[in-house]
């Protein structure tokens, strides 16, 4: 791949990857420890992630385990996911928390796929604007003479290969994702 694709094929696919993150924190209605990713506790004056103060488990489809290393922190834990957006409730039986993941509704499964679509979207113009921004910089370049028409013409039609190509990969996590909602 041409030096100056490079760059931009690389931001793109950064773009898919966040896009992936994103849609790994979703939950689907069986457990998934990702979830837990983003939540943080303080942990002697420090934000800790919660893989980094327990041992977390997946021992039924519904359920995620979390076995903190210290047992002062159950009360952390427990608040972080309270005050979190997934929607669980956590219990505790005084050395471990059990997250029980209920069945979701099928009004529930059309907001996720909505939220999935909406994230997919994002990710598309986002890779567009990547597109754009190569696409104005060959043109800058082709001005200064820095560049011919003709490698101008062929650095075009290369960033709109690899934009073709994020596109479709876009579609197909947010096909594949969809489905794994949708599936009962």
């Amino acid at each position: 791949m041409d030096a100056k694709l490079e760059q931009f094929s690389i931001k793109m696919e950064k773009t898919v990857v966040t896009l992936k993150e994103e849609y790994s924190t979703i939950r689907a209605g069986r457990a998934n420890p990702h979830l837990l990713d983003k939540l943080k506790i303080d942990y002697y004056g420090q934000p800790a992630s919660f893989q980094s103060v327990a041992n977390i488990s997946v021992p039924e489809a519904r359920v995620i385990l979390i076995q903190p290393w210290e047992s002062k922190l159950i009360r952390e834990i427990e608040k972080a996911i309270i005050n979190s957006d997934l929607g669980l409730t956590p219990s505790n039986d005084g050395k471990q928390i059990r997250l029980t993941f209920p069945e979701l509704t099928e009004e529930r499964r059309k907001e996720l796929v909505k939220d999935i679509k909406k994230k997919s979207e994002n990710t598309k113009v986002a890779v567009r604007n990547i597109r754009r921004d190569a696409n104005e910089l060959f043109k800058k370049q082709s001005k200064a003479s820095e560049i011919s028409e003709d490698e101008f013409k062929h650095l075009e039609d290369e960033v709109q290969m690899i934009t073709d190509r994020y596109i479709v990969e876009v579609d197909k996590i947010m096909d594949d994702k969809t489905k794994e909602i949708l599936t009962v």
